[in-house]
C-alpha cells in the first residue's frame, strides 16, 4: 500500500487491495459518457449503464484514486433515508411520489447488498438496522412524533421503524443515559472503501474505463477539459460531491463540510458482551450535532461526528481529516456514550468532506439538449443515496423507463448558497446553533427552540 493514503482514513488502511492510482488519460480521448469523479455516485452510474447497454462507451475521470474522498472515509451507514425527509418530498411532488422516493431509498440499502454478492465485492455488509437512542426526554419525543408520522403518512410499519423502551435500546447497546429509542430496520453497516474499490474494479469487467490522476478542470456540454487532455463526449456526469467546488463555476453549487471519524483497536469479546451490537447495528442518538457509529467485521468501533467548522471560501484543508480538536471531542463523545472503552486505545483518525445543498435536498437530473447530468448533496446519507442515484441517472441517459426516473429529486435545483462572508457566517452560526440546542435539550429535557432558528438559517 502507498504510504500516500496510509492514513487516509482506517477503511483505507484495510480495503484488502492496492491502492496505487490506475493510469492517467494519455490525451484527448472520444466516448460516450463521461464522468467526474471517481466515487459512488459515478461509479454506480457507469455499472449500471454498463449493465444496460455494454456497448456504451463510458469514462469515470477521478483526480486522485477510486474512493478517495467521502465514498472511502464514511461512517458505513447503508441508509435508507435523507436529510431531507418525506415531508420535504412531499410539499414537492405529492404523497404518492415521498412514498414511492422512501421505499426506493429503502429498496437501495437492498440493491447495494445485491451487487455486492453478485460482484463479489467483500464489504463486509451486514443488514443488522440502525438503533437511535434516545438519551432525554426531547429525543423521545422527536423520535415518537418521525414514528407516527412515517406510519400514518408513508405506509410504514413496526417492521420498518418502531419505538424502543429504554431496556429494549439498552440491551442492543449498553450506552449511558439512554431513556428510549427508535429502530430502522433499513439499514446495514459496510466497509465503504472495499465497496468503493470493488465496485471500480466492477465497472472495469463491464468494459468501462477509468482513469485516476487526471483532475477534471473545467466541464461544459460536449467536452471536459483535464490536466491530461480533452474528453470528447454526448453526456458529462457531474459526481463530485463534497469537492464539486473544485471546479470553475461550481464553489456555491454545494458547501463541503467536514464530517470526522475515529476507530478503535480490536475489542475482546468479554468487552462485547458488556457493548451489545451483536447484529452489527449501526447507532447513533438524536442530537442534532449528528455522531454515527458501527461494530466493522474485524471487531472494532468506527465512531464520527459533525461540527468541524466551515473553511472560508469552500475551502478542503486536508490537516483537519487527521489531528484537530474535533477529534478530540468525538473521542470523549464516545466514551461519555459507552464508558467501558475508556481504555481502549484509538487507533486511527481521519475525516472528509460531504456536499450539503443550500436547501438540504439531494438531486440527480439530466438536460439533454446540453448534454450535462449531474447527482449529490446527500449531506452525508449518501452510500444507499447514491446507488439509487447512479441507478437513475442511468435509466435518464438511456432513456429507460422505470420508477425512479420520476422521483422527487429527478430535475431539483437548489439555491445556490450566500457568496463570502455571508456563506461563512450562516454555515458556522448554524452550526453553533446546532450545539446549542444539544446542550440545552440535555439539561432541560424539552425540544429547543434553538433547533427551529437552525431550521430557517439553513433553508
Amino acid at each position: 500500500m502507498s504510504d500516500r493514503y496510509r492514513d487516509r482514513s482506517f477503511w483505507h488502511d484495510t480495503c484488502g487491495g492496492s491502492l496505487e492510482p490506475r493510469p492517467g488519460l494519455g490525451g484527448d480521448a472520444d466516448v460516450d459518457v463521461a464522468i467526474v469523479g471517481g466515487g459512488y455516485t459515478g461509479l454506480w452510474t457507469a455499472y449500471y449503464l454498463l449493465s444496460i447497454d455494454p456497448t456504451i462507451r463510458v469514462m469515470v475521470i477521478e483526480r486522485d484514486i477510486v474512493g478517495f474522498g467521502a465514498s472511502g472515509r464514511n461512517g458505513g451507514w447503508c441508509v435508507g433515508e435523507l436529510a431531507a425527509g418525506p415531508q420535504r418530498h412531499e410539499a414537492v411532488a405529492g404523497n404518492d411520489a415521498a412514498r414511492r422516493f422512501l421505499h426506493a431509498l429503502h429498496d437501495s440499502v437492498d440493491e447495494v447488498g445485491r451487487v455486492a454478492e453478485r460482484e463479489a465485492i467483500d464489504c463486509h455488509y451486514a443488514k443488522g438496522g440502525a438503533i437511535r437512542l434516545a438519551r432525554n426526554r426531547a429525543h423521545l419525543a422527536r423520535q415518537r412524533g418521525q414514528v407516527e408520522l412515517h406510519q400514518s403518512a408513508y405506509g410504514l410499519t413496526d417492521s420498518d421503524m418502531r419505538m424502543l423502551s429504554a431496556d429494549e435500546a439498552r440491551a442492543q447497546v449498553s450506552a449511558t443515559d439512554v431513556v428510549g429509542g427508535m429502530f430502522f430496520a433499513h439499514t446495514a453497516a459496510l466497509h465503504p472503501a472495499r465497496l468503493v474499490r470493488g465496485l471500480g474494479d466492477a465497472v472495469e469487467r463491464l468494459g468501462g474505463t477509468i482513469v485516476e490522476g487526471t483532475a477534471a478542470t473545467a466541464i461544459e456540454p460536449g467536452r471536459v477539459a483535464t490536466d491530461r487532455g480533452d474528453v470528447r463526449t454526448e453526456i458529462v456526469v457531474r459526481a463530485l460531491e463534497g469537492y464539486t467546488g473544485t471546479l470553475e463555476g461550481t464553489r456555491r453549487s454545494l458547501a463541503p463540510l467536514y464530517s470526522l471519524m475515529v476507530a478503535t483497536e480490536p475489542i475482546d469479546d468479554a468487552l462485547w458482551a458488556d457493548i451489545g451490537l451483536a447484529h452489527r447495528q449501526t447507532f447513533t442518538d438524536d442530537r442534532f450535532m449528528v455522531i454515527y457509529g458501527q461494530r466493522t467485521a474485524d471487531g472494532r468501533i468506527a465512531f464520527g461526528g459533525r461540527g468541524a467548522p466551515y473553511n472560508f471560501g469552500s475551502r478542503i484543508v486536508s490537516s483537519v481529516e487527521q489531528r484537530s480538536r474535533t477529534h478530540d471531542r468525538i473521542v470523549k463523545t464516545l466514551v461519555e456514550l459507552l464508558p467501558m472503552l475508556s481504555d481502549v486505545a484509538i487507533t486511527h483518525r481521519w475525516g472528509g468532506v460531504l456536499g450539503v445543498p443550500r436547501d438540504w435536498f439531494p438531486a440527480v437530473g439530466l438536460d439533454r439538449d446540453r448534454g450535462m447530468a449531474w447527482g449529490g448533496g446527500y449531506v452525508g446519507e449518501g452510500v444507499a443515496a447514491a446507488n439509487l442515484a447512479g441507478r437513475t441517472l442511468a435509466e435518464l441517459i438511456t432513456e429507460t423507463d422505470s420508477p425512479r426516473i420520476d422521483l422527487p429529486w429527478v430535475g431539483h435545483r437548489s439555491r445556490r448558497w450566500a457568496p463570502e462572508p455571508l456563506r461563512w457566517l450562516g454555515i458556522n452560526g448554524a452550526l453553533r446553533i446546532m450545539g446549542m440546542a444539544d446542550r440545552s435539550e440535555a439539561i432541560t429535557g424539552r425540544r429547543s427552540r434553538l433547533a427551529r432558528m437552525m431550521q430557517r438559517v439553513l433553508s
